[in-house]
């Protein structure tokens, strides 16, 4: 009798962790404070948003203007959206903003809107 409760107590555990992991995510998109020096290398001072995809891993995403920045992300389906607000600087000073994404599996496309307007990547680079 002993058994079959140990035995019913580790399938339920098993099962537990099982339906868990599915539910968990593990879609992030956060400010990158000091970029590694191979993504900061790959990086094109002439490209306004740039795309450095580490795979399975993640990306980078650079975007580049002089003026602040609000993001939001939203996920849907296969597609992970950015939203981009920019704000204009007084200053004509171009700055560099680096972001990191990791994705849910699946969502396989990036869609990035700027101020409310779709926009693409000026430049896709592995890493």
């Amino acid at each position: 009798m002993k058994r079959i409760i140990a035995l019913a107590a580790l399938v339920l555990s098993i099962l537990t962790a099982c339906s868990s992991s599915k539910d968990s995510s593990t879609l992030s998109f956060s400010k990158v404070k000091t970029v590694p020096a191979d993504v900061q290398n790959k990086i094109e001072p002439e490209y306004t948003l740039q795309l450095m995809d580490e795979g399975k891993k993640g990306s980078y995403i650079v975007f580049q203007l002089s003026g602040e920045i609000e993001t939001d992300v939203q996920s849907k389906d296969d597609t992970v959206t950015i939203k981009f607000n920019t704000s204009e600087s007084k200053e004509n000073v171009v700055e560099q903003h680096v972001y990191y994404l990791t994705r849910d599996q699946g969502q396989d496309v990036i869609h990035v809107l700027v101020d409310g307007e779709p926009a693409v990547f000026d430049n896709v680079t592995g890493l």
